[in-house]
């Protein structure tokens, strides 16, 4: 169907607005049944299921005058698929619930429908249901599901003589939310990394594969996530700051808004990158960077000392 362009939800309607979304979500091969029933069915063959529900609401996790829509398709589903990831398994299933004013475009709705399916498709996953509402402001709920091939990847595994190491970009999209906070476009490599992480899809099984003892992914912030890690596992965790290469872009926000890079490495989130401990440096595959030690006892340090800076997003 097709809509004129300054159709709103309430003149395209819940089911014809459904009908273009099904339209836009192709489905793998584990798919039974798809969008259109009253749930879908999906074919597991081998290994264990991973299930992870996560929100995000205008306004508090995105913008839509700092970020398109398809922007926020490919965000709504990235930091969906990077918990599978981060348990070493891989996302193949994802449904999606938007609630959105009635005056909302209908091409906004569209364009973040195309931006989540493109997002999807970097994995092979498939859309597979959803819902769709009448509410104040726009409310995205999105639960995935995955599979793990091996035993997954904990956050309550790290032993005292692990390492920490990282995998993927961190602290960009801290410092893109820095820019866009104070009025700014540019750098652009920061803001377009705001608006569009990309997690390291590949190498949450590779880490799984490799021996990783504790994994888990940097949603809020390196230090908050480092924080699960130790108060899960019961033990102390070290981060060297040293072992960072702070990149251009981060060194000149810095610069620009009075803020030590550093601290959008260590606080920042929405990057989701991979953070995760290993027996040894010899298990840490290629691709990933050691940056801290596990010991023994609790809490987080940085460079031996207590950090009093930014761990990490706060959600209450």
């Amino acid at each position: 169907m097709a809509f004129p362009s300054d159709a709103t939800l309430a003149d395209a309607g819940e089911f014809g607005l459904i009908g273009e979304f099904v339209r836009l979500f192709p489905q793998g091969e584990h798919v039974l049944v798809g969008p259109g029933d009253d749930a879908a069915v999906l074919r597991v063959r081998t290994g264990h299921v991973v299930v992870s529900t996560d929100l995000m609401v205008e306004g508090r996790h995105f913008r839509r005058d700092w970020a398109s829509a398809a922007d926020v398709g490919h965000r709504a589903a990235a930091q969906n698929i990077s918990d599978i990831n981060a348990m070493g398994g891989t996302a193949a299933s994802l449904t999606v619930g938007l609630a959105a004013p009635a005056d909302l475009p209908v091409q906004w709705a569209l364009d973040f429908a195309a931006g989540f399916a493109e997002e999807c498709g970097l994995v092979g996953a498939s859309v597979v249901g959803g819902d769709l509402t009448r509410a104040d402001q726009v409310v995205i709920a999105v639960t995935v599901l995955g599979a793990c091939t091996q035993a997954p990847v904990l956050r309550s595994g790290a032993r005292p003589g692990d390492v920490l190491a990282l995998a993927g970009r961190q602290g960009w999209a801290a410092g893109g939310l820095a820019v866009l906070g104070r009025g700014f476009r540019s750098p652009r490599a920061l803001v377009e990394a705001y608006r569009r992480p990309a997690p390291p899809y590949l190498e949450g099984a590779l880490a799984a594969e490799a021996g990783a003892t504790s994994m888990i992914d940097i949603s809020d912030g390196l230090l908050a996530e480092a924080g699960h890690l130790a108060a899960d596992s019961g033990v102390a965790i070290d981060v060297d700051t040293s072992s960072f290469e702070i990149a251009e872009p981060l060194q000149a926000v810095g610069a620009a808004v009075g803020a030590d890079p550093m601290s959008f490495i260590l606080g920042g989130g929405d990057d989701h990158a991979l953070l995760a401990t290993f027996p040894d440096r010899s298990a840490v595959p290629d691709g990933w960077t050691v940056i801290g030690a596990v010991s023994v006892g609790e809490g987080v340090t940085v460079d031996g000392a207590a950090y009093d800076g930014p761990t990490g997003w706060t959600h209450f």
